[in-house]
């Protein structure tokens, strides 16, 4: 007779929600990884901003209290994004304020594209659909041009 020990095979365990919502990602015998909802909204609102064109997210209320956290050194990242993560899938909404004048449609697009690749890179999670509002256009007022000259004297 032999003295030998053998090593525990990992035991998987389903991937799956927990009760606050977050999602399991990978479990075995060492251990298992969760990952927040807001993780996937801070994920998707960085990969937003990314898009050439987009000059903020969230809506009027939402970019309110977004200059406020600004200016108390507290930003948030997810402002204007909404997901829904299932077992091995996100949806997500995102609110979008466009730079003037840009292709509302080709900005849209690339938002939508930014988003989905970022989720599936560093989540691992496939994407099912992103909805893209523009709430608002970006105008830069003449007053923002501190080289224009006054136009009457």
């Amino acid at each position: 007779m032999s003295n030998t020990t053998s090593t525990p095979k990992p035991t998987s365990v389903a991937k799956g929600q927990t009760a606050d919502g977050s999602i399991v990602t990978e479990a075995n015998s060492h251990g298992k990884t969760v990952i927040d909802n807001g993780v996937i909204a801070k994920i998707a609102g960085i990969a937003a901003r990314e898009v050439r064109g987009v000059h903020a997210l969230g809506g009027g209320a939402a970019r309110a209290f977004g200059a406020i956290r600004d200016a108390i050194g507290s930003s948030d990242l997810s402002q204007g994004i909404r997901v829904e993560v299932g077992e091995t899938q996100v949806a997500a909404d995102v609110v979008i304020v466009a730079d003037y004048p840009v292709d509302l449609q080709v900005v849209a697009s690339e938002v939508r594209a930014s988003i989905i690749r970022a989720i599936e890179q560093f989540v691992g999670m496939e994407v099912t659909e992103v909805n893209v509002t523009v709430s608002d256009v970006f105008i830069p007022s003449d007053d923002e041009d501190q080289n224009a000259e006054a136009r009457v004297q």
